[in-house]
């Protein structure tokens, strides 16, 4: 067994003071103790006022001054989630859903860990894949249509089309 692993799981910076529990500010200088024991390391990030009045008999294994700096905000997701869902579901009941679009969207979803291709599988009319969503079970059957290098930009293009259009809906 490898004890690195959790030895290593160190919790990320506080945004308050670990002792007074009052919140940083941005640009304010704040100190960062690591403890070393049998569990791990422990981390605690403390205000510059908790840092003078702490107890000096209590060693860190390690510390450091620090400016804080609140995390940038999340940036958008590219492509909404639910709507690349919305539009998959609303293609794939369709009479006639693009094949295209479909595979893109089944892809793209993929990645987003919203489905898992849990199988592949030889039909009549050519391969087709197997998801289910991972938060509600359903299963999508999408046939593979083969696409090669040279059709994907046009693809992307028919889907980027089909989401704009479902964002203005």
């Amino acid at each position: 067994m490898n004890p690195l692993p959790n030895e290593w799981a160190i919790k990320h910076r506080a945004d308050a003071c670990a002792v007074t529990h009052r919140p940083f500010t941005p640009g304010e200088y704040f100190y960062t103790l690591l403890f070393h024991n049998a569990d791990g390391y422990r981390r605690e990030d403390l205000s510059e006022e908790a840092w003078r009045d702490r107890n000096e008999n209590i060693r860190p294994f390690s510390f450091w001054k620090s400016r804080y700096e609140p995390l940038p905000p999340r940036p958008p997701e590219p492509l909404a989630r639910e709507n690349a869902e919305q539009l998959f579901r609303r293609l794939i009941a369709s009479e006639n859903p693009p094949a295209n679009a479909c595979y893109v969207l089944a892809a793209m979803l993929e990645r987003k860990r919203v489905l898992k291709q849990v199988k592949t599988e030889q039909g009549a009319n050519g391969r087709v894949l197997i998801y289910e969503h991972g938060a509600t079970g359903d299963i999508f059957i999408v046939p593979d249509p083969e696409l090669r290098l040279d059709e994907l930009e046009s693809v992307q293009n028919e889907v980027a089309q089909l989401l704009h259009s479902a964002a203005q809906s």
